[in-house]
């Protein structure tokens, strides 16, 4: 359904060491640059772009929006989220750790870049 995912930042170099930390920490690549600054990270088939507002004003994080990120399994989300903080990010939310609701049993973490873009690890755990 999704071609890619692209979020605002305002300070591009920020952004790249806090997502190349994420995406490092679970078997990514850093991102690359385009021509118009914008950062690209391909992995496991899926796009995020992170870029400057094209109407030049000032990045901001969505109220109510969500980005997930897919996990092989606690400990993958668990280097992710520590990659982030580390980087950066801030931990929000409760701890990373396992909720149970009607789409069963998830290990979430959460997290928010430094543009104040709210994003979560899940790992769906099987019944």
């Amino acid at each position: 359904m999704f071609s890619h995912v692209m979020l605002g930042s305002n300070d591009i170099d920020r952004s790249k060491k806090f997502y190349d930390a994420l995406f490092t920490a679970v078997g990514g690549k850093p991102g690359v640059q385009d021509a118009k600054g914008r950062l690209i990270y391909a992995h496991n088939g899926g796009l995020l772009l992170i870029t400057k507002p094209i109407d030049g004003k000032a990045a901001t994080g969505a109220n109510g929006g969500t980005v997930g990120f897919a996990m092989t399994g606690p400990e993958q989300a668990d280097a992710w989220h520590a990659a982030g903080v580390a980087a950066g990010g801030m931990a929000i939310e409760d701890p990373p750790g396992i909720r149970a609701g009607g789409a069963g049993k998830l290990y979430l973490a959460y997290l928010r870049d430094p543009d104040g873009n709210k994003l979560c690890a899940l790992h769906r755990v099987p019944a």
